[in-house]
């Protein structure tokens, strides 16, 4: 069985009464484990409130309440795909991810994911990402090391004072008749909870997107997303009739599938750009990941 070392948190949501037990939230929200394996970790101590101490099947609902948890799996993926540290200072560890590796536990992995395996490598646990990319997606993630200054990093990307690019390439039938577009939509979650559709109101996601070459029915593009909403690119793409190459998710969800590790999602962070909070430095980094182009 697979255990977290570090404990994973939700909290709980504002919402109209009359609220659900906690019970009730917590198989809501992880439909996945089951009730009666949520009820096993409440009755044996292992659901804990904020202040630490065991929550019980009495604990009151309060919104905006955090709950701390161990997560818990019986058989856990091994994803053979190495991470690497781009660069590391007192502040801040840039990483480069392999595609298949989830930035922080999530489903069947729990030590098998780039936050635990940074923390193993450094020794740091107090390590926290600054924002997430998709388990499929390769590339950068920036972790903040210093909870005094963690604040100042995340405000870079609150602020949108971060430059983030993205690569990708799409199998296209013919050339497109244009080279630059702005997408602009509000994105929300789907009723499939892990994906995101297009709905009408006010916008919310915004992405900049170039393509730079096409050939032997491949388009290959730079993407630039203003904003960082969950599969923004991937929905911007697939809407404007790009699919992103080996995507599952988007136009279409496909059937359930065994990772092939031959055919990475073709989505890239490949850069990130920003002014150093700290030292005022301009500092850029780049991963050396490869396209299949």
């Amino acid at each position: 069985m697979g255990i977290a070392k570090n404990p994973s948190r939700v909290s709980l949501p504002r919402i109209e009464k009359p609220y659900p037990s906690i019970l009730e939230f917590l198989t809501q929200r992880f439909p996945s484990v089951g009730q009666s394996v949520w009820d096993m970790r409440i009755l044996t101590g292992k659901v804990l409130d904020d202040s630490g101490r065991p929550i019980t099947r009495e604990t009151p609902y309060f919104p905006q309440k955090r709950l701390f948890y161990f997560r818990e799996v019986i058989e856990e993926p091994l994803v053979p795909l190495q991470e690497k540290i781009v660069f590391q200072n007192d502040e801040i560890i840039v990483a480069c991810k392999p595609p298949f590796l989830p930035v922080t536990p999530a489903g069947p992995y729990v030590n098998e994911c780039l936050l635990n395996r940074l923390r193993k490598k450094t020794g740091i646990n107090s390590l926290v990402p600054l924002h997430r990319i998709d388990r499929e997606t390769s590339g950068l993630v920036l972790f903040s090391k210093n909870e005094k200054t963690r604040g100042l990093y995340g405000g870079l990307f609150l602020n949108g004072t971060i430059e983030k690019t993205y690569e990708a390439l799409s199998e296209v039938s013919a050339c497109p008749g244009k080279n630059e577009w702005t997408v602009e939509n509000r994105l929300v979650d789907d009723d499939i909870w892990f994906r995101s559709k297009v709905v009408q109101g006010a916008v919310n996601a915004k992405s900049r997107i170039k393509l730079v070459a096409c050939n032997d029915n491949k388009a290959h593009f730079l993407l630039h997303p203003v904003t960082g909403k969950k599969h923004q690119l991937r929905v911007h793409m697939s809407g404007l009739g790009f699919r992103i190459m080996h995507d599952r998710y988007y136009p279409e969800l496909l059937a359930k599938q065994e990772d092939d590790l031959s055919k990475p999602l073709q989505l890239i962070a490949r850069r990130v750009k920003f002014t150093d909070p700290v030292s005022g430095e301009a500092m850029e980094f780049e991963s050396d990941r490869q396209l299949l182009l």
